[in-house]
């Protein structure tokens, strides 16, 4: 079974809390030839009326220059990794234990599984939780 953890590169822009709220920045990514594989929104918790937009990945000056453009700019918090590998039963449940048993406490997690793959996003709270997980990975992977 293999495993690939790899750090996201987030994008952040605060949008109104409305419809199309994220929909005009999002518009000029995709104009800009952007290919987006993670997209996340979410309602501020600390600003009435406002939202919190992350994207990635971002390459290239179009697409640089859309973002900017857009109010967008790099973030280096949330801590995302994108988690990939062969699904198999149960996997889900073994990794977060193990995360757990290390004491890395998850900060967000969403996976889904497409044609016998899982990906996921795992959010955690310092860039050391963040390592000490993608090694737990590896390791599970080799066993």
């Amino acid at each position: 079974m293999s495993f690939k953890m790899q750090r996201v590169h987030l994008f952040h822009a605060e949008v109104e809390d409305k419809p199309g709220g994220a929909a005009a920045k999002l518009k000029k990514l995709a104009e800009s030839g952007a290919h987006l594989e993670y997209v996340y929104s979410q309602r501020s918790a600390t600003k009435a009326g406002m939202g919190d937009l992350y994207v990635a990945p971002l390459h290239g000056n179009n697409e640089m220059s859309a973002a900017r453009s857009a109010g967008l700019h790099e973030v280096s918090e949330p801590i995302v990794m994108r988690v990939e590998g062969d699904d198999k039963a149960g996997l889900g449940g073994r990794v977060t234990q193990a995360w757990e048993m290390a004491g890395i406490n998850l900060h967000g997690l969403v996976m889904s599984v497409v044609g016998g793959k899982f990906i996921g996003y795992a959010t955690f709270d310092t860039v050391a939780d963040a390592n000490q997980a993608a090694r737990i990975l590896a390791e599970l992977g080799s066993a």
